[in-house]
């Protein structure tokens, strides 16, 4: 049985958010704190976009009225699943476990 790399996205609110820099910072450390201990072998970073017009990569993370919308990345390996689909089912559940409440996409699956 193959091993695979799970890729999802995820959208966390963060309210009375200052700067950009700062929502990031606390949308990782939640995440990271929510993941603890239970999934602590998933990686998060954080998200990119690539803009319309110079295609450069941008930071996924937005604030309007002082409330932030920052967009994570969380890359998590899955030994010994059947399929693809079967490893990501695995990864949103135990992803999904930790992260009670946030929307999670599955950005990309990969065999290792």
């Amino acid at each position: 049985m193959p091993d695979y790399t799970v890729v999802l996205e995820s959208a966390w609110v963060i309210k009375d958010a200052k700067t950009l820099d700062d929502a990031i910072g606390i949308a990782i450390s939640e995440a990271g704190k929510r993941l603890n201990p239970s999934a602590k072998f998933v990686e998060i970073e954080i998200g990119e976009l690539a803009c319309p017009f110079c295609e450069e990569e941008l930071n996924s993370g937005l604030i309007v009225a002082n409330t932030a919308l920052v967009g994570l990345v969380l890359e998590m390996k899955v030994f010994r699943a059947e399929t693809s689909e079967h490893a990501t089912r695995i990864a949103k559940s135990v992803v999904g476990r930790a992260l009670r409440d946030i929307p999670l996409k599955v950005q990309d699956v990969q065999e290792i």
